[in-house]
């Protein structure tokens, strides 16, 4: 579903991404851990097509996103750490827009908004600008318009920052049933107890340049997923 073949990118002289290489297939839930300036977000935003990279090429479900990138951007979904939403349109006209640029039709988008507005306790709020939402509800509006055009592969930074606990299971049931519908989830979190329990797989990247991946169960052995970050951190 979604393959990294050595990519690297550089700033000036610096590789924030040095020769990754990672595969996530379909049906998995992959956890992407690192320090803060490890390489996570700019990996995240090259397998988005937001930034270009120096080296290598990403593939969404077997396109190149160097090749075409609007192929491969209709069918993922991008949820940043911190929503940067437009403050000036209501939750429902932004929720439109987002509808309207997939070309979802208007029958399936006002039942998909209803679900998981709904389901996100959003649907009192959507009339009212965005402007005057917390940071939670940006992140929930957030995930709404992510999961209206039903994507095949959503790409997260951090999705749990800003949510309550309630709104953090849903999100997990959520990503659980995108997999089990042959999607794939590839996010990062600082939050390894949850990398631990939801992922089937792992890759840890320091510095640029992945450390480890595989199954997390191999990954971990017999100690936690924060032990093995910890001493690896260490070395």
């Amino acid at each position: 579903m979604l393959r990294i073949n050595n990519l690297t990118k550089r700033y000036g002289d610096k590789a924030a991404v040095d020769n990754l290489t990672l595969e996530i297939g379909a049906g998995e839930i992959y956890g992407f851990i690192g320090h803060n300036g490890a390489g996570k977000t700019t990996t995240i935003k090259s397998c988005c097509g937001i930034i270009g990279f120096d080296e290598g090429d990403i593939f969404i479900d077997g396109i190149s996103i160097k090749d075409t990138p609007l192929e491969c951007k209709k069918k993922i979904a991008y949820i940043p750490d911190n929503p940067d939403l437009y403050d000036f349109l209501s939750g429902i006209k932004y929720l439109n827009f987002v509808a309207d640029i997939y070309s979802v039709g208007k029958k399936e988008r006002n039942e998909l908004i209803k679900k998981y507005a709904d389901m996100f306790e959003l649907t009192d709020s959507l009339a009212e600008n965005i402007s005057t939402y917390s940071h939670g509800m940006k992140q929930k509006l957030a995930i709404i318009a992510a999961l209206i055009h039903k994507p095949k592969l959503m790409i997260l930074d951090e999705p749990f920052v800003g949510l309550d606990p309630k709104a953090s299971h849903l999100l997990k049931e959520i990503m659980a049933e995108i997999c089990r519908n042959g999607g794939a989830i590839f996010f990062s979190t600082h939050v390894l107890e949850v990398a631990e329990k939801l992922c089937s797989r792992v890759a840890i990247i320091k510095d640029g340049k992945l450390v480890v991946s595989g199954r997390t169960a191999d990954v971990i052995g017999n100690a936690s997923l924060e032990d093995v970050f910890l001493e690896l951190e260490a070395d």
